[in-house]
């Protein structure tokens, strides 16, 4: 889901942001992979560990209420205890939508005599002041003042606005979109930050919509595809140059020419990239499927 995949892409590059909000103080974070665990069954795509000097950070984003969560969390507690038993453990569940659902309160997992307890955070109850304070965190701040919504998604988007860095600005107003979609219109969300070229964002469906209605859909679709393909191969390539260090040109203009759907399976598969040589390797065996 995007706004999964959003939250996850925050926590990876605003370790701090997320440390100072839920730990209270700047403690150094690095990320965890699921592989770090057993492997029967692990839902990648919702699995953030980040892991500090005597502590690991399990996070988990839910877009709306899941029956599994409770059983998920002491599945996953036990496993991190296997791996690192002498680790204390800290799980968050932080919810994102509001919802009168009684699950979003749940905060144990009982079954007979085993008994598991995690917390919870729903996002709407947090102040939006605190989080407006952190750079990483202004995407949420959207979604933590539902009575004030406009007044709030103006603020965040000055805030992102007076910001130095261009790349950064860009990277946040497109988090910041995506997470809006959740509770504005694609009209709402235009009006106050323009549109953006997000594939699975609400802004991207808007544009649809519109060259639909004035019958210039192929079109419209065609460069929104390429615009889509080379905002997606600059993200990428601005993740892995985070990740692995300055690139070889050459592996760069291999990666710029890549397919979108290429390039969105790249952004997945480079959280578990360790060194230059995991990303050849990468694409050597994606070439040749």
């Amino acid at each position: 889901m995007a706004y999964d995949n959003v939250c996850k892409y925050l926590v990876e590059w605003f370790p701090e942001s997320f440390a100072r909000w839920l730990l209270g103080s700047p403690v150094p974070l690095i990320q965890l992979q699921p592989t770090e665990l057993s492997s029967e069954p692990i839902r990648a795509d919702s699995l953030i560990l980040l892991r500090a000097q005597n502590l690991i950070l399990h996070l988990e984003f839910q877009t709306d209420p899941d029956p599994d969560i409770p059983l998920r969390m002491a599945d996953y507690c036990l496993r991190l205890f296997r791996r690192y038993p002498d680790q204390e453990v800290r799980q968050i569940v932080i919810y994102l939508r509001k919802t009168q659902s009684e699950r979003v309160y749940q905060t144990s997992f009982q079954r007979g005599s085993l008994s598991h307890r995690f917390e919870v955070l729903r996002l709407w109850e947090q102040d939006p002041e605190v989080l407006s304070q952190y750079p990483g965190l202004l995407p949420l701040a959207v979604l933590a003042d539902p009575e004030n919504p406009e007044p709030r998604l103006r603020q965040v988007a000055r805030a992102i606005a007076e910001m130095e860095d261009p790349k950064l600005r860009q990277e946040l107003k497109a988090a910041t979109a995506v997470l809006a979609g959740l509770t504005w219109t694609p009209e709402e969300i235009s009006r106050v930050l323009g549109g953006l070229a997000v594939r699975e964002s609400t802004i991207y469906q808007m544009w649809r919509a519109e060259a639909l209605k004035e019958g210039r859909e192929e079109g419209l679709k065609q460069g929104l595809e390429q615009g889509l393909q080379q905002e997606a191969a600059r993200l990428t390539l601005s993740q892995l140059r985070r990740k692995l260090g300055s690139l070889p040109e050459d592996l760069s203009e291999t990666i710029r020419l890549l397919p979108t759907e290429q390039l969105e399976a790249l952004a997945e598969a480079l959280l578990d990239f360790q060194t230059l040589a995991d990303l050849i390797q990468w694409l050597r065996e994606s070439s040749s499927n």
